[in-house]
């Protein structure tokens, strides 16, 4: 029984990282080359210097809202701000749209969306019809586990969403080996297959995302024969990290360079701290570099129980942009990050927001292992003053103490 994708998955952890940053400089030489934005971006950037993680770290991340004010600017111009390398035409067959709304390129590459690892470690394997229930219209997610599921050598059916009863019927008479969509929709399939008695046996595994797929309907899939396992993709990057028959954790994908850093900052973080997921992809059609995807996940320490040598993360944690109204001001994680770079004796911060809306009180929680903290809370108080325009109290805490979630800002307020 073949175990892995490729062998790629099973390589000496060293050798994967030397790889991915010797092709860094190059990938960061073609984003300034090939793309108006990076070439803007990344100017003043010698890529031949980019060529360590430290390096890599220095660069400016990336946002979904950079991407989106681009492409509002010069929509005109360029549909894609600047950020692709590619133009309509043979070497781009399609164009897809996310909310915002933010325009995507798909590339003529095979399994262009390096999908096919993922389905290949949820059990598919070639010769296999699979049930495809992601959309397939404006938003790329059906185009991308179809493509994936056809480098890996299996059939699809293009189910798309919606019709739940016609889906049923499908998959009855067709016999798929495994469903490809979301959680939530499988759950309604298999529930109208129950309200109809038609029987679906030959569906046995499943590859889900685009929302949280929790234990307890993890528990209920296998209940009833299936086996569910989860992927980690993104419109702009593709495949980030899938599920594995471990279950635990995620694994990094082999074509992308992964960062964890504190939101609010371009800054990594140690091991095993949650903070935003920033990918840079090797995709020479969008070369993405620092992309901060918003959310939030960690690195688990050791190597996957399967034999997957690459590094793995929690999975999805939450959303790093936790921008926060307060007193009519909106104060950011960036300015909490900005606070914390003005004191060397503070480790992290974390702001909480307590009372109710209209009587709000906001308290930096600071880890510290400072002395004098009178003077110090002094001066922190007045930093908070100066960037965020608004009075806060200072709370020194010793280190280690604040959770480990990702958040820099609470909101502890009381909606009722």
């Amino acid at each position: 029984m073949i175990h892995f994708y490729d062998a790629l998955e099973t390589r000496d952890p060293q050798v994967r990282e030397a790889e991915l940053l010797l092709a860094l400089p190059a990938q960061i030489a073609h984003a300034r080359n090939s793309t108006a934005a990076f070439a803007e971006i990344l100017k003043d950037v010698d890529p031949l210097g980019v060529s360590t993680r430290a390096a890599l770290a220095r660069l400016p991340v990336t946002r979904k809202t950079d991407l989106h004010e681009r492409q509002t600017a010069q929509r005109e111009q360029d549909v894609f701000g600047g950020f692709s390398a590619l133009r309509f035409g043979a070497q781009m067959p399609r164009v897809f749209a996310s909310p915002g709304p933010i325009y995507e390129p798909e590339g003529t590459a095979r399994d262009y969306w390096r999908m096919a690892r993922a389905i290949f470690a949820s059990g598919f394997r070639s010769g296999e019809l699979i049930h495809n229930c992601f959309s397939y219209h404006f938003v790329p997610a059906g185009s991308m586990m179809e493509s994936g599921a056809h480098a890996l050598g299996c059939t699809v059916f293009p189910g798309g969403t919606g019709q739940t009863e016609q889906q049923v019927q499908a998959m009855a008479q067709l016999r798929p080996a495994g469903y490809i969509g979301t959680p939530s929709f499988l759950k309604i399939i298999v529930e109208k297959a129950a309200e109809l008695g038609v029987a679906l046996p030959s569906v046995t595994k499943a590859m889900l995302g685009g929302e949280a797929f929790t234990p307890n309907l993890r528990d209920w899939f296998a209940q009833r024969g299936i086996q569910g396992y989860q992927c980690y993709a993104t419109a702009d990057v593709g495949l980030i990290a899938y599920e594995t028959a471990a279950r635990e954790g995620l694994v990094l994908d082999e074509g992308v360079i992964v960062e964890i850093v504190r939101p609010g900052t371009g800054d990594p973080v140690p091991e095993g701290e949650v903070g935003e997921l920033v990918v840079t992809s090797l995709n020479p059609a969008y070369p993405l570099i620092r992309f901060g995807t918003g959310d939030l996940s960690a690195v688990l320490s050791g190597a996957c129980p399967t034999g997957r040598t690459n590094a793995r993360i929690k999975g999805w944690m939450g959303r790093a942009d936790q921008t926060t109204k307060i007193r009519g001001m909106f104060v950011h994680p960036g300015q909490v990050a900005d606070i914390v770079k003005r004191f060397p004796e503070v480790m992290r911060a974390r702001l909480v927001v307590s009372g109710e809306m209209a009587n709000d009180a906001m308290t930096l929680k600071v880890e510290t292992a400072c002395s004098g903290p009178d003077a110090l809370a002094a001066k922190i108080g007045e930093a908070i003053r100066d960037i965020t325009k608004l009075r806060g109290d200072v709370q020194l805490v010793s280190p280690g103490s604040l959770p480990n979630d990702g958040k820099v800002i609470e909101d502890a307020r009381s909606y009722q």
